[in-house]
């Protein structure tokens, strides 16, 4: 069974903050740790799942690869942390401790920082069409990318040019308004200003105060050896702008491999049918057979028989390993299987017919001139 996308278990989207990962995780592993679930036989599962995705993401080294490869690049399609277990997350006690720590001490005042005006840009998806040849050697195509830019007149701030964003008058910079409600105060966004602090009082002509304007770009990612159909490779700060000078979002870039005329994918091994004259099937004789980087030669046994299967090592598609160099991954490669389907001849002249004739003779074998009809068929059967 395949896994589950990290991100999906920890409930979080891909431009997550390291404390928004911790955050959400401790809140799930409270949820669902086996100590505060005895009768739940489930629950050990969830919170193993929830213990190895929070290893990969809050690892900066192993989510980087998560990003790019999925989890072929943190150790195959099983995931990159398989030994994580209670062992790894302390007791149920412990959570507890550590999420009501950050919850009533030593918080930092977070509760009264403003947000800032900068909104992130959306991630972006494009689908790429590859071929089983960019799939054995890589590719680097330019990708052109339509898409909100970032405002140059303003460099994205959203004021025009000379001017400066201008303190909220009615949360007085601070982002936040306060309610009270029976005994509890609460604070929210100020509706002004939407937690920014700030308003923008002299709004750039070029993109209205938004900070960004509709283009297109061109950029160039590279795609390693080895890719599957559906791998994602994450080029980051290349989706769309963010509003009033926020970070720009991601671009993912999604595999799509083309159907080859010729041969079958599986994994790291191709399969293609060849044709082979039923002379050389019986006699035994030496083929060229069509590879990715040209033909090469194959011995067909003798007497080979119709749907046999030979191989040619070496001769199919590297793994995903983008850590290693070239001449690793040449010496990684699986195999190209060849299925063979023996031709017979429609067409035979009056001299071949003569030779067939005489050659099932010498066999025994029993060659009627003409075909019965259905109904003799049915009369011999009874």
């Amino acid at each position: 069974m395949s896994k589950r996308d990290y991100y999906e278990v920890l409930g979080v989207d891909r431009g997550a903050s390291g404390s928004d990962l911790k955050k959400a995780y401790r809140k799930l592993a409270l949820e669902c740790h086996p100590d505060r679930n005895p009768d739940d036989p489930q629950a050990e599962e969830r919170f193993k799942e929830l213990s190895e995705a929070y290893a990969v993401l809050s690892d900066p080294e192993k989510k980087a690869r998560y990003d790019q490869f999925g989890h072929a690049g943190v150790g195959g399609p099983g995931g990159g942390h398989p030994g994580a277990g209670f062992e790894d997350l302390g007791n149920f006690g412990d959570l507890f401790n550590d999420l009501f720590g950050d919850i009533f001490g030593g918080g930092g005042g977070r509760g009264g920082s403003r947000r800032g005006r900068g909104q992130r840009g959306a991630d972006l998806r494009y689908n790429l069409e590859i071929s089983l040849d960019d799939v054995l050697d890589g590719c680097e195509p330019s990708l052109k990318i339509p898409k909100m830019r970032k405002c140059e007149p303003c460099s994205g701030s959203g004021a025009a040019e000379g001017s400066t964003p201008a303190r909220c008058g009615r949360c007085e910079g601070t982002g936040q308004l306060m309610f009270q409600q029976g005994f509890f105060r609460v604070n929210r966004p100020c509706d002004a200003c939407g937690g920014a602090g700030e308003v923008i009082t002299d709004p750039c002509s070029s993109c209205r105060g938004s900070g960004r304007i509709e283009g297109q770009q061109t950029i160039q990612v590279k795609v390693p050896p080895g890719v599957e159909h559906g791998a994602r490779l994450r080029v980051s700060g290349e989706g769309e702008a963010g509003v009033a000078g926020g970070e720009p979002g991601d671009l993912y870039v999604v595999m799509v491999l083309r159907d080859h005329p010729l041969f079958e994918r599986d994994g790291t091994d191709l399969h293609i049918e060849v044709p082979v004259p039923f002379v050389q099937a019986a006699l035994g004789a030496e083929v060229e057979v069509p590879t990715l980087e040209g033909k090469v030669s194959l011995q067909i046994p003798e007497g080979t028989q119709s749907g046999r299967v030979l191989r040619l090592r070496g001769k199919g598609l590297p793994p995903l390993q983008p850590r290693l160099d070239p001449d690793q991954l040449k010496k990684m490669r699986g195999d190209l299987y060849v299925r063979v389907f023996v031709e017979v001849p429609t067409k035979l002249n009056a001299r071949q017919r003569e030779l067939l004739e005489e050659f099932a003779e010498q066999t025994g074998t029993d060659v009627s001139p003409t075909t019965k009809g259905f109904m003799d068929k049915i009369r011999d059967f009874f």
